[in-house]
């Protein structure tokens, strides 16, 4: 017994071998992310490949228990038996796959076993069918979020495939076999699987930390780069741009263009890649015409006409503003297999972040133009430090919860988008400031999470105009002020009704108020106040009454039980009349 399990334990040796070689294949990483007919069939075809490669580098056990060795088992006697790992891979086939893949790689493995043998012990083939659906079902059952089973419930699932064959062995060649070949064969196998799953775990785990490591990336790259995407597409913002994307990834090159000309080439093809010229890449080309992101394998896919080019990877992704492609992100590697597509998730979350601050940019710049003072001065309160804010948070977030750092990011990025679709109307539907809402409170939420409880009564229709940021300023206001050292129990209502000819809008909450000698101020005049001024509340005061008159004023009304602010917007004839009906 002590012989067959060191003989054994020599074949496990070559399977772990080739296990690890095979995780580190790109294609069957991508694979086992996948929930596809064609990733099965291509997970059956490996996995199948497996079990040939154990059943020839099995063990041969003669009628008499003696063991034999040879490099490679091709065949059999019909009087002898064979111990392998073949098991082993069914099992991980079965917990990588699923019932589907563990099956049919148990039933190819099983006929090839029937055929070793010369077409002898047939009860292989069911035993190896069964083997590989009870791993499969209750693999999919034990498997987590963002792993497969556990190594060691793994090495329970492998000593129960290994007893389905055992069973199988036992009544079809004798019990005599079985005490051979028990002991050694389960241990192996389950170690086997514990192993093989242990290094697909491993990768993937150390695959979402590199993606939280990269994800904090992005979020310091985007405070370093918004000084410069604030300026707008330039050729002194996008070469400061560049160097920043180079030093703080590790990309061997990147580059930025408008849709015409390089604006800063920094890395690697510096030399013919040059500011001011013609975009020269096809990869770039199409990006820019089409709108859409492009990924490049090979030097050949990014279509450069310099014949030295030391560019054979890269992501090149549209800067997009308002759905228009003003430019390109492009980003090398010097070595194909560098990409990887974590670095595409990389490329992706900067070019999303890229384009809100060159949103923020047009905003600035446009804003400049804007005759009504009041726009001007709410534009200004788009404050960085609530940006900066919610970057630190989502950039801790990523050490715990990728996933709802994610979600944070994108929440952000709409809340920015919002603000600035605001500063260049007057009036917005009602929905798009519910929205802006949402997002400001999902963020704060990331932050603080089950601090704030926000509800809404709406009685009017969703489509009512309104003036822009008129709930998301009072809101933010309740947020900031009114739940101090409170950490439960902060609720938040909004209010919208409709009162004959005009729209009644309030924001209540049931924090501790505001100080008697302060509500007559607020929305009225700045405040010199260490937990804020107030500029925000006089400045969409301003406009409700600029554009409203006088009776649309903000009214506040505060206890220590709570404060209102409430606000009356006049409808047009025509809405009123319609809403009524």
């Amino acid at each position: 017994m002590f012989n067959l399990f060191v003989l054994l334990l020599q074949r496990l040796g070559i399977i772990l071998v080739l296990a690890f070689l095979l995780v580190n294949v790109r294609f069957f990483r991508q694979l086992i992310k996948q929930n596809t007919l064609q990733a099965k069939c291509a997970l059956i075809a490996i996995f199948t490949i497996f079990t040939v490669i154990s059943n020839l580098t099995g063990v041969e056990i003669t009628r008499n228990n003696t063991l034999i060795q040879t490099p490679f088992l091709t065949a059999l006697p019909q009087s002898d038996s064979i111990a392998n790992t073949r098991t082993l891979v069914i099992t991980v086939a079965g917990i990588v796959g699923g019932p589907l893949v563990g099956s049919v790689v148990g039933l190819l493995g099983g006929i090839h076993r029937v055929i070793q043998g010369n077409f002898s012990d047939f009860f292989y083939i069911p035993s190896s069918i069964l083997a590989g659906l009870f791993t499969g079902t209750a693999g999919n059952y034990l498997k987590k979020s963002n792993a497969y089973p556990g190594s060691w419930i793994t090495a329970a699932l492998g000593v129960c495939a290994e007893g389905i064959q055992m069973l199988f062995i036992g009544i079809f060649s004798g019990l005599t076999l079985v005490r051979l070949i028990i002991v050694p064969m389960m241990l192996l196998n389950s170690i086997g699987a514990f192993v093989f799953i242990s290094i697909i775990n491993a990768y993937l785990v150390n695959e979402q930390q590199l993606k939280a490591v990269q994800t904090h990336d992005v979020l310091s790259l985007a405070d370093k780069t918004l000084p410069y995407f604030r300026q707008g597409l330039n050729i002194n913002s996008a070469q400061k741009a560049c160097e920043i994307i180079k030093k703080y990834t590790n990309f061997d090159a990147v580059g930025i263009t408008d849709r015409v000309n390089v604006l800063a080439h920094v890395g690697a093809g510096q030399d013919h890649h040059l500011a001011k010229e013609a975009v020269l890449t096809d990869l770039s080309k199409h990006v820019i015409a089409s709108g859409e992101a492009r990924y490049a394998y090979h030097k050949d896919e990014i279509g450069c006409p310099h014949a030295g080019c030391p560019l054979a990877s890269a992501i090149v992704l549209p800067l997009k503003v308002n759905g228009k492609t003003l430019g390109a992100l492009k980003m090398y590697f010097t070595k194909a297999e560098r990409l990887t597509p974590v670095e595409e998730n990389l490329a992706a979350g900067l070019a999303s972040i890229f384009s809100s601050q060159l949103a923020l940019g047009i905003a600035e710049e446009q804003s400049k133009l804007v005759s009504d003072a009041e726009i001007k001065a709410l534009q200004a309160q788009i404050n960085p430090h609530f940006f900066f804010n919610a970057i630190n948070t989502i950039s801790a977030l990523m050490r715990t919860d990728v996933e709802k750092a994610r979600t944070a990011l994108l929440q952000l990025s709409t809340f920015f988008r919002s603000s600035l679709q605001g500063v260049r109307e007057t009036q917005i539907p009602l929905q798009q400031e519910r929205e802006h809402v949402n997002s400001y409170m999902s963020l704060e939420q990331t932050r603080f999470p089950n601090k704030y409880q926000v509800t809404y009564d709406i009685q009017t229709n969703d489509q009512v105009k309104v003036p822009p940021f008129c709930l998301q300023v009072l809101v933010e206001n309740a947020v900031k002020h009114a739940f101090v050292g409170r950490k439960t129990n902060n609720q938040i209502k909004i209010s919208v009704k409709q009162l004959q000819q005009s729209l009644l809008i309030a924001v209540s909450d049931n924090g501790i108020g505001i100080p008697a000698a302060l509500v007559n101020k607020l929305g009225n005049q700045v405040l010199n106040s260490a937990t804020g001024t107030g500029t925000a509340l006089v400045n969409l005061n301003h406009r409700l009454i600029g554009l409203y008159g006088h009776d649309s004023r903000l009214q506040i009304n505060s206890s220590p039980a709570g404060t209102t602010v409430k606000m009356l917007i006049p409808l047009p004839e025509t809405i009123a009349a319609a809403t009524k009906n």
